[in-house]
């Protein structure tokens, strides 16, 4: 195994979205990637996005609100951007990284309960299933063909 995949998941607030699209990946390929989270008006975890990460058996440890400045002049593999808000905002990051991805994740918090960061959490697990799928298979074929990328 080569280099980790470095990714970097934006949203406006860093407070749900990004902070289980981070959660997320580090749990399910924590092998492959490493991953991070930022937000361009960061706040703090949400309460609910805690407790749907942990109902799923995914650590929260470390997770914290971090201003997308953090990572400005670092490269990431792919860039998963996951608000239209931020999307709107973070045109610049096409520049730093070699995948730049968005998904419109609906935004839990402008719904009430517990439910709607349950709903975000099983839709961004299955949209990075598919893309850890994708990777995996790319590093296979990487790794049969002797080719190198790091």
């Amino acid at each position: 195994m080569g280099r980790k995949l470095q990714v970097l998941f934006l949203c406006n607030a860093n407070s749900a979205r990004s902070l289980m699209g981070e959660a997320l990946l580090n749990h399910m390929a924590g092998d492959l990637c490493e991953a991070f989270s930022a937000g361009v008006e960061p706040d703090t975890p949400h309460e609910h996005t805690l407790a749907a990460l942990r109902e799923f058996g995914i650590p929260t440890e470390g997770l914290a609100s971090e201003p997308i400045e953090r990572y400005a002049d670092r490269h990431f593999d792919a860039v998963m951007i996951l608000c239209e808000k931020a999307q709107q905002r973070c045109r610049d990051w096409q520049g730093r990284t070699d995948e730049l991805i968005y998904w419109d994740i609906p935004d839990p918090r402008l719904h009430e309960g517990p439910t709607a960061y349950t709903r975000a959490l099983r839709d961004i697990r299955g949209r990075l299933e598919l893309w850890v799928a994708v990777k995996r298979r790319q590093q296979r074929r990487a790794e049969g063909s002797g080719v190198s990328d790091g």
